[in-house]
């Protein structure tokens, strides 16, 4: 098979157990405007091009027409299933334990896999709202975050290790309050954790938390989402491809400004997970983190430039007696009660 951009020349991050995982792969997250259908194909299509990795959710509501695609690579030899690393993640009302293994279940079963490779507590609370709600939809039963209650849900993802359901086990969208709650109690610390990172909103302090622990940094929402679902936007927010910094190297490269911000998020040390629908976009995700790396002098420019502007703020979460979404990341350094 000849791949549009060859996987042995997509940078790796070692993960702290001497494995290795591609340094950047491809969201499956339609943002409620691309049905499960056109997602699997693009999904199809990022196969042949080269993509190795894939990140997956149940609760995007597309893992059983992705498995389809899944196998009908490995049937027609276009990959094997040890060439991709594919994750998935539980989704915050399958937190209790007996939930969690039938959800696991349910996406090997969908995605059509004796293994996921990385499974992912998708947030840290057992809050959670219906797929393609309005940004002020609440549910009555949201509690603040639960050190117990989170780690009754981990001790269930250990459990999936221990049984060769999953290769390695993460978490996303914490802080750094809840980490230093939650780590130490771990009996298999986390390999991965999935956190909101792009030009504008860098989040350094937690990045190197996380890479100071020997865990691999993987950054959703890489070149600011311009597709992410209405509920997640607002009137403060900036957009990362209009950043006159990033418009300039652009410029500098003669490349799209999206492609600068895949290429400051390989060079930083993190793994971005970009989606596209459109096979151009997608080939040049993949190809320009292979060639023409930005400079010393433009990484630093691009460090400047942060913004601290949070998209994917997670007011759906809020519980009753919050103040506002600022709630759920910790801002004063302590969890939130």
């Amino acid at each position: 098979m000849s791949f549009a951009v060859d996987p042995n020349k997509v940078p790796k991050r070692t993960l702290y157990t001497g494995d290795t995982m591609p340094a950047i792969g491809m969201g499956t997250f339609g943002s409620d405007k691309y049905d499960p259908d056109t997602v699997s194909k693009a999904v199809a299509g990022a196969i042949r091009a080269g993509y190795q990795m894939f990140d997956c959710a149940a609760v995007y509501g597309n893992e059983d027409r992705i498995g389809k695609v899944f196998k009908e690579a490995f049937d027609e030899g276009v990959v094997s299933r040890e060439d991709l690393f594919i994750t998935s993640k539980v989704w915050n009302d399958n937190h209790v334990p007996e939930k969690v293994l039938a959800s696991c279940k349910k996406s090997l079963a969908d995605l059509q896999l004796s293994y996921i490779d990385l499974y992912f507590v998708h947030w840290p609370f057992r809050n959670y709202h219906s797929p393609g709600c309005s940004g002020d939809a609440r549910n009555p039963d949201s509690r603040p975050f639960s050190v117990d209650q989170f780690m009754e849900t981990w001790r269930a993802m250990e459990d999936l290790v221990d049984q060769g359901l999953v290769r390695f086990i993460g978490m996303s969208n914490m802080t750094i309050p809840k980490l230093e709650a939650v780590l130490p109690l771990c009996r298999i610390k986390p390999v991965a954790i999935e956190l909101e990172m792009h030009p504008c909103f860098q989040q350094p302090e937690l990045f190197q938390y996380i890479v100071d622990k020997g865990i691999a940094p993987i950054g959703f929402c890489p070149i600011g989402s311009p597709s992410r679902p209405e509920r997640d936007k607002t009137e403060t927010d900036i957009s990362d491809i209009d950043l006159p910094e990033i418009v300039s190297i652009a410029k500098a490269h003669q490349v799209h400004p999206a492609i600068v911000c895949l290429k400051w998020a390989v060079q930083n040390g993190q793994a971005p997970i970009p989606f596209s629908v459109t096979e151009e976009k997608y080939i040049g995700n993949l190809k320009c983190v292979t060639e023409d790396p930005l400079t010393e002098e433009e990484m630093d420019l691009i460090r400047k430039a942060d913004k601290n502007n949070r998209l994917i703020k997670g007011q759906v979460f809020l519980w009753e007696g919050a103040n506002s979404w600022e709630d759920l990341w910790d801002l004063d350094g302590t969890i939130t009660k």
